[in-house]
């Protein structure tokens, strides 16, 4: 890939990005808590699902990989 696209590529890109981001800050007023109110209960966050699928995922790609290690001997 030549110099000049490769720059080109980069710097739209960052200028894309960097005009972009404007519309992903939060808004005010949008009902969020506010310094009155008395601070609630923290809500639960069910980790367990998403972590154990990593987990074995993670397991399952090592095994894969030792025994193709194992294969090419």
């Amino acid at each position: 890939m030549k110099k000049h696209t490769l720059l080109s590529a980069f710097f739209g890109t960052a200028v894309f990005l960097l005009l972009t981001t404007a519309t992903a800050l939060a808004q005010p007023g949008t009902g969020g808590p506010t310094p009155t109110t008395p601070p609630t209960d923290p809500t639960a966050v069910p980790l367990d699902g998403g972590a154990s699928l990593l987990l074995a995922s993670g397991v399952a790609l090592g095994l894969k990989k030792l025994r193709d290690r194992r294969k090419a001997r």
